[in-house]
């Protein structure tokens, strides 16, 4: 039986990992990036990442996309053509398959995250 639980709460068995973005798609700073995995299935992964203030290029493959809601912080997702939506803790965004642009964190964030990845 698979457990279930309060994201958040009993991480006990949760591992953190630290990354960085490449420097190649770095645009700001070298934020240090906190991911701890909650769950995990061959194609969704979810849990809370933890990131400094800084920015960087992203390119979501056509078969992946991402749905987050903020803890707190404040994140703007810019499109490859120049507009942006600024997101705020309490509030939720999603990042579609195939989006090009660049992740820009205003404030330090805590979000929760779901990927999703389909089968092409």
């Amino acid at each position: 039986m698979a457990d279930i639980f309060i994201a958040g709460q009993g991480l006990a068995l949760a591992e953190a990992t630290v990354d960085y973005p490449r420097p190649e798609r770095l645009v700001a700073g070298n934020p240090k990036r906190l991911t701890t995995s909650l769950y995990e299935h061959p194609n969704m992964s979810c849990g809370i990442w933890q990131c400094e203030v800084g920015a960087w290029r992203i390119a979501f493959a056509s078969n992946k996309q991402e749905f987050f809601q903020l803890i707190k912080g404040i994140v703007r997702l810019h499109h490859a053509q120049g507009e942006f939506v600024e997101i705020h803790a309490g509030q939720a965004g999603v990042i579609p398959p195939g989006f090009v642009g660049m992740f820009e964190v205003v404030e330090p964030v805590e979000k929760y995250y779901v990927i999703v990845e389909t089968i092409v």
